[in-house]
């Protein structure tokens, strides 16, 4: 898992119909654990907001945290972080 803030939304009018009545969100890891990318987009199935700081799984993990084994997912935002250090550094 890694730690992220979400930064944005984003709305897909034609996708798999897996996918279909889930919410997609934009997420930047955290500097400390940033690897390639910047950024990922990722499903959000417990109602994150932008701004907060939250827990995303990625591959298997992130299908089998939504329980949706067979879609087509990358990244889940399973859990929002209540408190803890300043992830903005």
């Amino acid at each position: 898992m890694i730690i992220g803030k979400v930064v944005g939304s984003l709305f897909s009018t034609r996708k798999s119909e897996k996918l279909v009545g889930n919410k997609f969100m934009i997420v930047e890891p955290v500097e400390s654990m940033r690897n390639t990318g910047s950024r990922l987009v990722a499903i959000d199935i417990i109602g994150a907001g932008i701004g907060e700081y939250v827990l995303v799984a990625q591959g298997s993990a992130a299908r089998i945290g939504c329980d949706m084994a067979d879609a087509p997912i990358d990244a889940a935002i399973v859990g929002i972080i209540d408190e803890g250090q300043d992830w903005s550094k």
